[in-house]
This record gives C-alpha cells, structure tokens and sequence, in this order.
C-alpha cells in the first residue's frame, strides 16, 4: 500500500491519532478560544489576495536585516538586540544578551493547527467528516489546514512505519514553498487541481498503516530543502520527486511528537464546506471569527517553537 505524493496517485491510511493532552470541558473551550482569538472580526480582502496564493516565505523589505533564516526585523539604525553587551552596576549581577537565534519569545503567540477532514459525498460536495469514520475503497479525503500564525508547514508520510517521504513543501506546488499566513486556510491536496482524481486522496483497494505527519515551525527546518533548492534537488528527476528526511531530521520530528499537545475537537460533522471557506482557501484570503472553525484545534506549549501532531484513517 502506498500513499501518494498529493497530486500523482491515490492513497490508503489508517485511525486517528493525535498527540495530545485530554481536557475537561472547560478547558477545551479554552483551546479553541485561544486558537481563534487572532482571527478578525471581520473578513477583509488582503492587498496580497491573489487568484493563486503565494506560500514563498516573504521577502524581506528595504532597510531590513536577517535575524535568522526565514525572518527579517526592520532596521531602526540601532545595533540589533542582543549585541549590545550587558551593563554592569554596583552590587549586581551583569544581565546576559538576549539570543535572537532562538525562534520564540516571551511574546510570541503559542503554535496552534487547526485541521478539517472532507469526504466527497454522493453529489460531489465536499462535506465534513469524522476522522474516526471507517473509510473504503473509493473515498475520498481532503485536509484543510489552518494556522494561527505566520510560520511554515511540513506534510510527511510513513508506510507500516517505513522510511519516510516529504509530501509537502513539494517542487510542483507552491514553487516548491511551504510559508502559510494566520488564518489563511490551507487544502492538500488542492481542489483547483486540473484533474477530479488529482484534488482528493482516494483509498484504493489495500489496506495498511499509512500515517501522515504535519509540521508546523516558526522557522524553516534545518536541513531540509524548500523553494529553489528543492526545485534544484528535483531538477534532473522525473515526477514525483520525493526527498526522504535524513536520520537526524526525522529524529527530531520524532521528538517533537512527543510533546503534549492541548486539543479541542468538534462533534458534528456531515456539513458542507462553505463557500467563503472554499473562497478563502483559493483565493489566500483569511478567514473571520464568523467563519467556519476547524473540526479538530491543536495548541502547543508556549515555548516551543514546532508543533507536530500524526493523522491516520481507518482504512477496510
């Protein structure tokens, strides 16, 4: 059994697990109230908003300097904090530079992933689907993803716990970028897909243990290759082109798995997906706090700069 690479094949998977922390009631309201909290209250058309959105991370702007890969601070004409050396007074202990190489601080907003689960029903709509749900040959599956806050997104795959393959950032899509804005939503794989096939992943007709991986990260991942080097990685191979994870990058996913997630999960499903979400997802615009929310919201620990949670479908 194999799962595809997005947009060449068809896939098999198998139950949801997620990383996570149970929570009461109340604390669950938490969760989402904190993951929802940066959305606008109103929906409005991003200057950015195109028919095609752009997920290369951003270029930094005039009179800004790089603090650390995929993030730029504007230039104010000062040194940069943390190269001033720390000043000494009488009876005190000198206070150590501040490291901006670390990718968090005390102000940055905790790491949340929102995901919804579509199946294509009888009609053909797109409708939303418990993840619990035992799934057959010919079904069709779709995951939207939504973060609440700018940083970059990295699907992977295991077969039966096998090697593993990078799904997304992928050299065909998204010219090979993996940046996602707060609140834009985000479908894998696409439903603007030239062909039916290619804008679902379809189980086909063998069982197995497929698992897929997201990775959400402040910061690129060192070590991995996205946007013009894995557009270069691929130049000379035919599609797919899959970029296995060394050993040591796939050890520290496996490490940050491990961290406890706090989750929210919704118990209604069989809705169809919206309009302004269908909207939101192809033209990169960002959803409102009227909006549709996701089905399942994963918050991680407020220092922790990757958060990554697996998901499986039972698959017969």
């Amino acid at each position: 059994m194999r799962l595809s690479i997005i947009l060449f094949a068809l896939i098999c998977m198998s139950a949801v697990v997620i990383v996570g922390v149970p929570l009461a009631p109340q604390e669950q309201e938490d969760v989402r109230g904190a993951f929802l909290t940066s959305r606008p209250k109103e929906k409005t058309e991003s200057a950015n908003a195109t028919a095609k959105p752009n997920h290369r991370r951003p270029k930094p702007e005039a009179g800004a300097t790089n603090t650390s890969k995929g993030v730029t601070k504007p230039s104010t004409g000062t040194k940069p904090k943390g190269t001033t050396p720390p000043t000494k007074s009488k009876g005190t202990t000198p206070t150590p530079a501040s490291d901006d190489s670390k990718p968090t601080s005390v102000n940055a907003a905790r790491l949340g992933l929102g995901l919804t689960l579509f199946t294509r029903d009888s009609n053909g709509l797109s409708v939303r689907v418990d993840p619990d749900h035992i799934f057959h040959k010919g079904d069709r599956v779709r995951v939207l993803l939504e973060t609440n806050t700018d940083g970059y997104l990295y699907i992977f795959n295991t077969t039966d716990d096998g090697q593993p393959v990078m799904l997304y950032p992928d050299p065909q899509l998204d010219e090979a970028g993996n940046y996602l804005q707060a609140h834009v939503p985000f479908e894998i794989p696409s439903s603007l897909a030239a062909e039916e096939r290619l804008r679902w992943l379809v189980f086909d007709e063998y069982a197995g243990n497929e698992r897929l991986y997201f990775v959400f990260t402040r910061d690129p991942l060192a070590g991995v290759p996205l946007e013009d080097d894995l557009i270069n990685h691929c130049r000379d191979a035919k599609p797919p082109c899959p970029w296995h994870p060394t050993t040591q990058v796939w050890a520290q996913v496996q490490q940050q798995k491990e961290q406890p997630l706090k989750s929210d999960r919704a118990e209604r499903y069989g809705k169809a997906q919206t309009d302004t979400e269908h909207l939101a997802t192809t033209r990169g615009l960002g959803l409102a706090k009227d909006d549709p929310e996701p089905s399942l919201i994963l918050m991680a620990s407020s220092n922790s700069s990757v958060l990554v949670t697996t998901l499986a479908l039972v698959h017969k």
